[in-house]
């Protein structure tokens, strides 16, 4: 027995974990809960002025934050960051879109698949077969995926539900993107999240110029009540600017693989937050397939982890 495993852990170490731990939790909490949060201040003809408006919240204090290290910056390291944002902007309007048309119990589930997605892009981009493990979980995801969209009966996927699968997987061409644009892996992560976010927002401010394509950001904000501000606030301030400064503030003191698990509980406080606050009732299919996803997802991320060690 080596003398690191023999000796004993210092009496605040536990302590000290969950002090790290618990903040990540909550955002997998706010994440799981943005579904819902989305769903109740956008309807179809304010997709694109909400996603204006939450991201122009937070942009300024990103951009001041950082100012100094986006100087920095490389011509190329701007060009990569700002084709990471145009994929980006594609992901935001897809999972807004789809938030619209399904159930934020559906949405947070149908976007886990990207934790499956992910290894099996990566396994044809580079040729590796993934671990039969590994292939048998992501069957057991998508049998998971197809119950859950039919709590009521087989019938056809919802658009929503569509829409979100569509999101998963540009979640995974971004994650793809990310480790292959040469010139973001050496960029400061806040300076990238902040041209990426700018990039975005500019897509959704061109096409929020175009007629036909909705309420304007400024009608929308006039309109808001204070419910709608208090939605648009917790989008904002805590899914985004929150959930990002304490990833940087973990991976520090924690490890990746950590992180990552406590994170991969969102879709689970999708479900919660969906059932409980939003009465979705995903009936007996719905919740033996919510069940299926998160066993499958988790397994999933386990066997890549392994392969991968």
């Amino acid at each position: 027995m080596s003398a690191s495993i023999a000796a004993p852990l210092p009496l605040g170490a536990p302590r000290r974990a969950w002090l790290t731990d618990l903040p990540v939790l909550l955002v997998a909490v706010v994440w799981g809960a943005s579904y819902l949060a989305a769903k109740g201040i956008t309807t179809t003809h304010t997709v694109i002025a909400v996603l204006v408006l939450r991201f122009a919240v937070v942009l300024p204090v990103l951009v001041i934050a950082g100012w100094s290290r986006l100087r920095a910056l490389s011509a190329a390291q701007w060009r990569g960051a700002a084709i990471l944002g145009l994929i980006l902007s594609g992901i935001f309007l897809l999972e807004t879109y789809g938030v619209v048309h399904t159930s934020a119990t559906n949405a947070g589930l149908i976007i886990s698949l990207t934790m499956i997605l992910t290894p099996l892009a990566e396994a044809a981009v580079t040729r590796v077969a993934p671990p039969r493990a590994f292939l048998a979980a992501a069957g057991l995801s998508v049998t998971g995926v197809v119950l859950l969209t039919q709590g009521g009966g087989f019938t056809a996927p919802s658009l929503g539900d569509l829409l979100m699968l569509l999101a998963a997987v540009a979640r995974t061409v971004h994650v793809l993107a990310m480790s292959r644009i040469k010139a973001v892996g050496s960029a400061d992560s806040l300076s990238l999240t902040t041209v990426q976010l700018g990039s975005a927002v500019a897509v959704f401010a061109v096409i929020a110029a175009f007629p036909g394509t909705g309420a304007s950001p400024w009608a929308v904000a006039l309109d808001f009540g204070p419910r709608e501000w208090a939605g648009l606030i917790f989008l904002s301030v805590f899914c985004t600017l929150f959930a990002f400064f304490v990833q940087m503030w973990a991976v520090r003191r924690s490890s990746p693989s950590r992180v990552s698990l406590l994170l991969g509980t969102e879709p689970l406080w999708a479900a919660a937050v969906g059932i409980a606050l939003a009465g979705d009732r995903p009936g007996v299919l719905g919740l033996a397939g919510a069940i299926l996803v998160l066993a499958g997802t988790s397994w999933g991320r386990r066997a890549a982890d392994k392969d991968a060690g």
